[in-house]
C-alpha cells in the first residue's frame, strides 16, 4: 500500500474525517505533519500544494488535496487504486 502523508493541525475536524476515511479503506498508518507545531512545515506544505488549508493529503507522490477532494476521489472509485498502486 502506498505511503500516506497528511499535513494537519492538532484540532482539525476535516483532518480527523480524512484519517477516518483512509483507515476505513485499509490504511494502517497516516504520517501526520502537524503544521501548527512547526511553522517550517507549514511553509513546506504551501510550497508543495499551493494551498493554505488543512488537511492536505499525499498518497505516494500524488497530491490528492483536502478532505473534499479525498472524499470525491473515493466516491469516483479512484482512491483504492491510488492506495494500492506500487511505485
Amino acid at each position: 500500500m502506498n505511503k500516506v502523508v497528511m499535513y494537519s493541525t492538532q484540532v482539525c475536524p476535516y483532518c480527523q474525517m480524512a484519517e477516518r476515511l483512509l483507515k476505513s479503506r485499509g490504511v494502517d498508518h497516516v504520517e501526520k505533519v502537524l503544521i501548527d507545531r512547526d511553522p517550517v512545515r507549514r511553509e513546506e506544505m504551501m510550497t508543495r500544494t499551493g494551498r493554505r488549508t488543512v488537511p492536505q493529503v499525499f498518497i505516494g507522490e500524488t497530491h490528492v488535496g483536502g478532505y473534499d477532494d479525498l472524499s470525491a476521489l473515493d466516491r469516483a472509485g479512484g482512491l483504492m487504486p491510488l492506495l494500492e498502486a506500487t511505485a
